[in-house]
């Protein structure tokens, strides 16, 4: 399998071409930056190309831009991403922009050959691969944003009525449950939602409001 590399890390660089060429890759370009590897690219397109995320001359995206590049010019070839920290807001760019055939992964996991070339493979195979912290981040993310994860069933169903503009009496009805048991509901979803003001009402507008934008 052919690849190229891209990183201004000339001791890096030389160090996972040797790493990908033991693995039995053949390295057929290397670049200190993004526009040489479009470049090589557009000459003589590879299976999959390792790119660092952070390269000359802003060391912001440009490993993202050249990728975005790379597929407008050779949409066949796999686009591996490397990075030295998980870059959440990066990352979510590369896999929704991207139609698979993408990677992302810190450049620690390099040092596993077997897995290292096993995901690159991948790649460029079509496949999509996200480095394992990467995913943790985006779980804790999603549920330090999701604001009625600690809700219970029951207590999600009468915020929902909540939301219609059903008073408590109404979701009682609604649910065949007492308006006490109700009421109970709603000051459990007031205290999980963080809601502690003293008026009453106006914690009911800003639990609908949660429940809307949720």
């Amino acid at each position: 399998m052919r690849v190229m590399l891209a990183d201004d890390a000339v001791l890096f660089r030389e160090g996972l071409a040797r790493i990908l060429t033991d693995g039995g890759f053949t390295v057929t370009g290397q670049a200190g930056d993004g526009p040489t590897l479009i470049d090589l690219v557009r000459a003589d397109p590879p299976d999959a190309a390792v790119i660092d995320l952070r390269m000359p001359p802003g060391h912001a995206a440009e490993g993202l831009e050249a990728a975005a590049a790379i597929r407008a010019i050779a949409p066949g070839v796999g686009l591996m991403l490397l990075s030295q920290y998980v870059e959440v807001h990066h990352a979510l760019r590369l896999m929704t922009e991207f139609d698979g055939g993408v990677g992302y992964l810190l450049k620690d996991r390099v040092s596993d050959l077997g897995s290292f070339g096993a995901d690159v493979r991948k790649v460029a195979g079509g496949e999509t691969v996200i480095d394992p912290e990467l995913v943790t981040r985006l779980v804790a993310r999603r549920r330090a944003r999701d604001p009625l994860e600690g809700l219970t069933e029951r207590e999600r169903r009468v915020l929902a009525l909540m939301a219609q503009g059903l008073s408590n009496t109404a979701v009682a009805g609604d649910l065949h449950l007492a308006v006490k048991t109700v009421e109970a509901h709603v000051g459990s979803i007031f205290t999980k939602l963080g809601l502690v003001q003293h008026d009453r009402e106006h914690r009911r507008v800003l639990a609908v409001l949660t429940f809307l934008r949720a």
